[in-house]
């Protein structure tokens, strides 16, 4: 008899999951993130997974908290057999951890215990790693301290961004959940403990970490331009205005002032702690989109 699942998700890393479970087994509910305002009109839009589960005609439910008795009680008249959950963005009380008999699963995109937290993707490529992965991992009262079921790692490339890993990871989470749950579900799949010395964490991000410190090396503010990309960004203030770094690369060199002001083959570029920080592509505050160039065109004092 197929188990009744309930999926918990948000954001579109979250989709793949969800269509992979509905396609392979009973999905009897899906839990999501309220509405938010959003966009210029500040109107209240659906996240992704609320769009996806209407679409599949999958009974939604909202909570603005699972900590509260009333949200538990209307969670529990689904009768799980299972939680699963793909980024979610709540803590799981453990009134709810406790009310599946084959528990709450999560499908983390890290190597755990490696970038516990809510930005795991996002720390990856900002730290410079050379790989990443996703973690099947069984959920308890902690922050991503959960027993491993099953990891799969991926090389992460030069110039990857956050977008464009977190789609990879996406769907390999995906897979990788459906290729497990069979073992799982019948009790023949160990499970890991997590060695708690090798822990990082990935911290929920904020508009503060969109500013570059240019005491960095050219190639780790590099890493944090793609790792923030499309949020928070990767800024720097010139002329009491915010300018944002779409698209960049490093320039090796002996001499620069951390800061300062230069030109790389006709491109502006920023001084840092190691090496130029060339910028190919940016978006003065106030202003669209515009490559280097373009940019000199319109700011000839850039070197003054």
């Amino acid at each position: 008899m197929s188990p009744q699942i309930v999926f918990m998700g948000s954001p579109e890393f979250a989709l793949p999951t969800l269509e992979e479970l509905h396609r392979n087994y009973k999905v009897v509910g899906v839990v999501t993130q309220p509405d938010r305002p959003s966009g210029r009109g500040r109107k209240p839009q659906p996240c992704a997974v609320k769009m996806l589960a209407q679409e599949l005609k999958l009974p939604v439910f909202q909570p603005e908290s699972l900590r509260k008795l009333s949200a538990v009680t209307e969670l529990a008249k689904w009768k799980p057999d299972l939680i699963v959950v793909a980024a979610f963005g709540q803590i799981l009380p453990k009134a709810v951890l406790e009310m599946p008999d084959k528990g709450c699963l999560n499908v983390h995109a890290s190597l755990l215990p490696l970038w516990r937290g809510a930005s795991p993707i996002q720390a990856a490529i900002a730290n410079g790693d050379e790989q990443t992965g996703v973690t099947i991992m069984q959920m308890d009262e902690g922050m991503d301290t959960g027993n491993i079921l099953a990891q799969r790692s991926v090389p992460i490339r030069p110039g990857t961004t956050a977008p464009e890993l977190s789609n990879q990871l996406a769907y390999l989470g995906a897979r990788t959940l459906i290729e497990v749950l069979p073992a799982y579900l019948c009790g023949t799949l160990a499970a890991i403990p997590q060695d708690d010395s090798r822990k990082t964490f990935a911290p929920k991000l904020s508009k503060e970490n969109s500013i570059l410190d240019l005491q960095l090396s050219a190639q780790k503010l590099l890493n944090q331009i793609h790792a923030y990309q499309p949020w928070p960004g990767a800024v720097f203030d010139w002329q009491g205005k915010r300018i944002k770094i779409l698209e960049a690369h490093a320039h090796p060199t002996f001499e620069c002032e951390s800061g300062g002001h230069y030109l790389v083959n006709g491109l502006p570029a920023l001084g840092t702690g190691e090496g130029l920080l060339v910028l190919d592509s940016l978006q003065p505050e106030g202003k669209k989109p515009m490559d280097g160039k373009s940019f000199l065109n319109g700011h000839p004092d850039w070197l003054d």
